[in-house]
């Protein structure tokens, strides 16, 4: 079980790298993300991962995953650690996403994350239908993006398909139409919840 992840340093605004998270489970576990200085740069806890990791744990072998608004890459690499596939990691800001195409060369089996820099929501548009079996939709949370993601990725996520959603603590977020909520968690500043189609 993971113990109490201290709080994240505070930015100080220069462009480069403000410290690391880790992969927390899997063939890759304990390896280090750098996390960049960006506004609404906030990675998901190893608390949080590693409880979102234990209830994904049946689904996850073979799966493909989209990491919609990648960031460090904690979720997306966290799923290919622990056995999927394929994961396709969409990041708009170019340091970020040139600080996971670092990470994935120097991971033995990196070549299962294909990096994408571009905006999430355009890049969603020209995607084919049910290409995903698990999707996580993790957008800063000032952006306000959630009312734009959802009609757009829905269509790309497969019948049997899981969604996982990260928003601030105080929102009560409905399942999507024809989905219903699997597993929720809160923490004093996040509402973390995986929802399944059907």
């Amino acid at each position: 079980m993971a113990g109490m992840v201290p709080p994240a340093p505070k930015r100080p605004g220069n462009g480069g790298n403000t410290g690391n998270v880790r992969i927390v489970g899997g063939r890759w576990r304990g390896t280090k993300l750098h996390v960049i200085d960006r506004p609404g740069l906030r990675p998901t806890s190893d608390r949080v991962r590693e409880t979102l990791f234990n209830w994904l744990m049946p689904m996850l072998p073979g799966a493909r995953v989209l990491d919609l608004f990648a960031g460090t890459g904690a979720l997306g690499l966290e799923a290919l650690s622990r056995g999927a596939a394929q994961a396709v990691l969409v990041e708009h800001d170019r340091d970020a996403a040139a600080t996971l195409r670092e990470t994935i060369a120097r991971l033995e089996g990196g070549e299962a994350a294909e990096i994408v820099q571009a905006d999430a929501l355009a890049w969603l548009h020209a995607q084919p239908e049910a290409s995903f079996d698990l999707a996580f939709v993790d957008p800063p949370f000032d952006a306000n993006l959630w009312g734009g993601v959802l009609p757009p990725l829905l269509p790309r996520l497969r019948a049997d398909a899981w969604l996982y959603v990260e928003a601030p603590a105080t929102d009560d977020m409905p399942p999507p139409p024809g989905w219903r909520l699997h597993r929720e968690g809160r923490t004093r500043d996040v509402r973390y919840a995986l929802y399944r189609r059907g």
